[in-house]
């Protein structure tokens, strides 16, 4: 009878002596099974010199879905999603330098055409050919470049909450923004967290505030380099949209937003279905800028049914 207590609650003391002792180990065995539950192994490639981690999963020989990472984001932001994507598509999702696992170089240049550039890079270190294309926030609008500056490399285009256009409407985000201060996206502290959590999802989760240290930690030690780009993509969004370019756009594209999205107005939504000719969209009444964050499983249907007409 000991023997099975013990094999019964061994699990439970283990859990509660990482939440405890070793909160950062127990967000590492989370991610692990996030990616088990996925189907999606960590990898990288060098390019250029520098080194892309990347998840991937699903069959090779099924089509390929490349998805890109919004700002402050990495290549676990599509891990809740992958389990509804790896059944049908060969998934690939990277860190853009700056960001997750990759290169955090101060150096580099962080602007838009020079990110889609490096995608293209990567893209072709790993011989991708033409994949449909799928990005949220900054990376949504690196995607919609990725498909005017290479428009014969992508298969599709699916935007989710992109940022790089101009609606009719101003954010809540951007009405925060002020040159000068910090951004609203970044990290002041961890205190700070709940109010950044909540500007990005409409209905914020419960975080133990055990784990926030472990959480956030990437957050607050990058915290000088992220204001850094965030102001560069800003000013960029602020001084040279792409809504006058949208008419270049020749892929099918599909148009993802949620209704309470505080970072990139919905208003954003119909300026892209008028300047992508035959585009379609589709608007998630209960979610905010993180879709695939949010209702997983929906926003893969949404997808899935987009390509699926293809």
């Amino acid at each position: 009878m000991r023997i099975l207590l013990v094999l019964l609650f061994a699990p439970l003391i283990s859990l509660a002596l990482l939440y405890f002792i070793f909160p950062g180990r127990l967000l590492a065995l989370g991610r692990w099974l996030l990616r088990k539950r996925g189907g999606t192994v960590q990898k990288s490639v060098a390019v250029n010199g520098r080194t892309w981690p990347y998840l991937e999963g699903g069959d090779p020989g099924k089509p390929l879905l490349l998805l890109v990472h919004g700002f402050s984001g990495d290549k676990d932001n599509w891990s809740m999603i992958a389990p509804y994507l790896t059944r049908d598509y060969h998934v690939i999702a990277p860190d853009l330098p700056g960001f997750g696992e990759n290169e955090r170089n101060p150096a580099l240049a962080y602007d838009i055409e020079a990110q889609t550039r490096r995608l293209k890079e990567f893209s072709d270190a790993l011989g991708l050919v033409q994949p449909h294309i799928a990005g949220n926030s900054m990376g949504g609008w690196i995607a919609l470049r990725y498909a005017l500056d290479y428009p014969d490399a992508l298969a599709s285009l699916i935007l989710i909450d992109n940022a790089g256009v101009l609606g009719a409407d101003e954010s809540d985000l951007q009405k925060q923004a002020v040159e000068g201060e910090d951004s609203p996206l970044v990290l002041a502290s961890l205190e700070d967290a709940d109010r950044l959590v909540a500007m990005v999802v409409h209905k914020p989760p419960f975080i133990p505030q055990r784990l926030k240290p472990a959480l956030y930690a990437d957050g607050l030690r990058y915290r000088d380099q992220l204001d850094t780009i965030f102001w560069i993509i800003a000013n960029e969004a602020r001084d040279h949209p792409l809504n006058d370019r949208l008419g270049e756009v020749k892929v099918p594209t599909l148009i993802l937003w949620g209704r309470h999205d505080r970072i990139i107005d919905v208003s954003c939504v119909p300026v892209l279905e008028a300047g992508i000719a035959g585009s379609t969209s589709h608007i998630m009444e209960h979610v905010g800028h993180v879709p695939m964050v949010e209702d997983p499983k929906g926003t893969a249907e949404v997808m899935k049914g987009f390509l699926a007409k293809l």
